[in-house]
């Protein structure tokens, strides 16, 4: 893991599935199959490339935990002002510092044994907000949002 500052917001476009870790092993193989069926991706015209994102957003308990329903967009990164198609969504993967989980090999099947490491850091300060996964030609990393670092301002040196 490492951690890294993200200057930009990213907007995907993509298919919506709500559901709950409680169904996550019954309903996200399904999702992302419908998204591969369905060429959810050659459907999105002003995708920006052909990298997939799998964003985890709207949890029930906003930044306080993934407790509870939460959505799930897997789509391609679009222009800010890319319009939405028909029976598609979008969601905003927001600027902010993130913990970045390579996945070893970028093998599918470890994905969701790199999600077991990340719910074990629990000293990380986790925002709740989007956190997502980025399929890409180098391989698959998860991103974790991140709270801010608040620093303390140095006290002036007395006279």
């Amino acid at each position: 893991m490492h951690i890294l500052q993200f200057p930009q917001a990213v907007r995907v476009i993509g298919i919506e599935l709500r559901t709950s870790n409680e169904q996550a092993m019954q309903t996200i193989p399904a999702h992302w199959q419908r998204f591969a069926s369905e060429g959810v991706a050659q459907q999105v015209p002003g995708r920006l490339c052909d990298e997939v994102y799998a964003v985890y957003t709207h949890f029930e308990d906003a930044g306080r935990s993934n407790r509870g329903l939460y959505s799930l967009v897997i789509g391609v990164p679009v222009p800010a002002d890319e319009p939405v198609p028909a029976g598609l969504a979008h969601v905003v993967i927001p600027a902010s510092r993130r913990a970045v989980f390579p996945v070893p090999q970028g093998r599918i099947d470890q994905v969701p044994v790199v999600w077991q490491d990340i719910w074990a850091h629990t000293a990380l300060p986790k925002t709740f907000w989007a956190d997502h996964e980025h399929y890409h030609a180098g391989g698959i990393d998860i991103l974790i949002g991140l709270a801010p670092v608040h620093t303390t301002p140095a006290m002036p040196p007395t006279p």
